[in-house]
Parts: C-alpha cells; sequence; structure tokens
C-alpha cells in the first residue's frame, strides 16, 4: 500500500495550507469580537473577497466538473482540502459549487439554476427536514398538489442550512400520497420570489439555519427538478454526496486544537514546573493524537472508496460518527488543558467546543449513523473485515 501524496496533491494542500494561515486565520479576533456583539463574525462582503482572491489563483469549483468550469479534483483531494479548512472556525468555503443534485436539472433549468448558482450569482438551499422529520426523511408532510400546469406546495421545512440567505430552494414534496416516498416524493426549484419565506433559528453556535414556510406557493411545471415522484431518489443522493467531509472538516479543527494546547502546556507553569510535564496533560495529549490519526485514515479510506466506485456508505457512516464523537472528546480535553483561559471568549476553543457539537447531531445524528453500521453488518452488507476484506 501507498500512503503518500502525489505531488499534485501534496502541492494543492499546501497552496490551501498557506491560503488559509495568510487569510483567514488572520480574521478570527475580529471575528470572535463581532460575535460576541452579536454580529456576523464575517461580512458577505469579506467572504466574496476571499472567494475573489482564490479564484484568482484557480481555486474555483472543487469538486465542480471541468466543463463547467471548476476543477474537478478527487474525493480525496477534497478532503485534504476540508481538513485545511478546518483549522479555522471561520466557515469559509470556496465558491463555484453547486448541490450535486442540480446536475440532473434539463437545459433550460441548468442555465436559470445551476450555471449562476456555480458563478456564484445565486444561492441554493436544500429542503428536506420538517419538524416532524429530521433522520426519518421517509416522514415528510409538505405537499403539491396538481392545478392546471402549476403545482401549489404547502408545508414547513427547518434546519434548513443557507435557507436565509437563499435565493432559490430545492424542495422536496409529497405529490402522490398513496404511492409513498418510493414514487410520491417530487423535488421542486422553488424561487424566493414565488412565495416563500425564511426565519432564523437562533442555536447555541454561530451557525444559523433557517425554517421555510411555503403556505400555498404556486410553482410552473418547468421548475421539477428530475421527474415526477422520483425526488426521494435525489435526496438520498444529496444526502450521501460527501458525508466523509464533515469529519475532514473536524479533523483540522482537532489537529489545530492539539497545537494550542501543547503550545499553551509548554507556557504554562505551576508548582514550579510546566504543565507539561504533568502525566495528567501527558496523556490528554496523547490520547488526542492517536485518535487524530484514526479519524484521518477513516476519513480518507472513505474518501478513496468514494473515487473508486466502491460503495461508501458504512465507510462514510463510521468517518462521521468517530469523527463526531472524538472531535467533542478532544476540544473539551484541551479546554481543560488551558484551564479558565480556555473557558472564556478570548480564545476560540469555547467558539469550537459549540461548533463542534452540532457535529454530532446533523446530517445523520450519531443514533443514526449506528444504526446504520449495525444494520449493514447484521445483514451481512459488509463485513468487519473491511472494503478489502
Amino acid at each position: 500500500m501507498d500512503f503518500s501524496l502525489t505531488e499534485e496533491e501534496r502541492q494543492t494542500r499546501d497552496w490551501v495550507r498557506t491560503f488559509v494561515q495568510r487569510e483567514i486565520q488572520p480574521l478570527e479576533q475580529q471575528a470572535l469580537r463581532r460575535e460576541r456583539a452579536g454580529e456576523p463574525g464575517v461580512t458577505t462582503e469579506e467572504f466574496a473577497a476571499l472567494r475573489s482572491k482564490a479564484r484568482h489563483s484557480g481555486f474555483w469549483g472543487i469538486q465542480t466538473p471541468e466543463e463547467y468550469g471548476g476543477m474537478g479534483l478527487s474525493a480525496v483531494m477534497t478532503a485534504l482540502i476540508e481538513v485545511e479548512l478546518g483549522r479555522s472556525f471561520v466557515p469559509f468555503r470556496f465558491g463555484g459549487s453547486a448541490d450535486n443534485i442540480l446536475f440532473h436539472a434539463n437545459e433550460d433549468q441548468q442555465k436559470q439554476y445551476l450555471v449562476p448558482t456555480i458563478e456564484g450569482e445565486r444561492i441554493s438551499c436544500f429542503a428536506i427536514t420538517e419538524p416532524g422529520a429530521g433522520s426519518d426523511a421517509t416522514a415528510i408532510k409538505t405537499t403539491a398538489r396538481k392545478d392546471g400546469s402549476d403545482w401549489i406546495i404547502k408545508g414547513e421545512k427547518t434546519f434548513i442550512t443557507g435557507g436565509n440567505e437563499a435565493d432559490f430552494s430545492m424542495v422536496f414534496a409529497i405529490t402522490d400520497p398513496d404511492k409513498g416516498v418510493q414514487g410520491g416524493v417530487t423535488c421542486f426549484l422553488v424561487d424566493r420570489d414565488m412565495g416563500w419565506k425564511s426565519e432564523y433559528i437562533d442555536t447555541m453556535g454561530e451557525w444559523g439555519p433557517a425554517a421555510l414556510i411555503f403556505d400555498d406557493v404556486r410553482v410552473p411545471d418547468r421548475n421539477v427538478l428530475g421527474e415526477v415522484g422520483e425526488g426521494f431518489t435525489l435526496a438520498m443522493q444529496w444526502i450521501g454526496r460527501g458525508r466523509y467531509l464533515l469529519p475532514a472538516r473536524a479533523l483540522g479543527a482537532c489537529e489545530r486544537l492539539v497545537e494550542m494546547a501543547i503550545e499553551h502546556a509548554r507556557n504554562r507553569v505551576t508548582f514550579g514546573e510546566p504543565i507539561a510535564e504533568r502525566q495528567a496533560i501527558q496523556w490528554m495529549i496523547a490520547d488526542s493524537a492517536v485518535e487524530i490519526e484514526a479519524l484521518r485514515w477513516l476519513a480518507l479510506s472513505a474518501a478513496w472508496q468514494v473515487d473508486r466506485g466502491l460503495d461508501s456508505r458504512q465507510a462514510q457512516s463510521m468517518a462521521k460518527l468517530f469523527g463526531g464523537v472524538k472531535a467533542n472528546e478532544i476540544v473539551d480535553r484541551m479546554m481543560q488543558i488551558h484551564g479558565g483561559m480556555g473557558y472564556t471568549r478570548e480564545l476560540p476553543i469555547e467558539r469550537w467546543y459549540r461548533e463542534l457539537r452540532l457535529l454530532r447531531i446533523y446530517e445523520g445524528t450519531d443514533e443514526i449513523q449506528r444504526r446504520t453500521i449495525a444494520r449493514n453488518l447484521l445483514k451481512g452488507h459488509v463485513s468487519v473485515r473491511g472494503a478489502l476484506g
């Protein structure tokens, strides 16, 4: 086995690492001050300026196919980039991307939705989660009834990432209750000016999801994405698009947090010597280093399977579960090493503490990942011997 990076992978990773250090991390203290004042940590204009700098260097559309102006990078390379971006709590992402299911758009829809989204001219959101349908996507209640050549959508979506900023949404609604989710759910491209509204949901982190309200919103038939009744298949394709990227980003945060703790332990002196000499501190650092290395290979292994067209669902669920649990344990240890200072808002540790907690909930809770992993094993779909077994 060859675990080394190619020269191209190494150069790409190093460019992103430098970009994060020079352009993103210097914004952190300002972001913390703004957030304490109840303001956005980084403004829309500042994000746009960062993306412009990146695009000038050729970083646009990390996974977008080259025929659409993107880089078309592999899953492994994308995971490596996410690790580097995760080394800052500033939620920066390179521009030029669109949700994978938007590529199912027909020619007219691509001109109106896909291409402008890739170019950064439009913002989309994915709306399937509802107040009574979180991890169980089959329980959605939002309906769409036919009215002439239009559809009338009625219902509510919740915890929608980007829902407050989006100018159009990919909305999943029941179009044929008799067929159930397989054949009875359709995806619609719905512009905000068609009448839906969003409401901000306040959370313990700085991430601000939205509730979307559809009160008899009229949508033309030409705005059906894909085929009528095939929405649930599209939804599952979106949900499984890149779960490995979440633990990859958490991995970057864990690396940075442990580095901060190591520096602090070397400099913090109690009872005449640095706390780095205390066995309790050493063990927390050692355990965290082992878990970081395990997470690295879980995430990269899942990405490797994606690149090879293998069924990566088990590997992605394992990486997501392990990453969420261990990232929360690691940030807790690093706060403990920093003591009272770690608990203050002068350092970004408490910020990460709140942010990383979300990883165990969104895009599939820990419990859902365990259910998936166990079910696949018990039904014989996979083996504990792994993908190479």
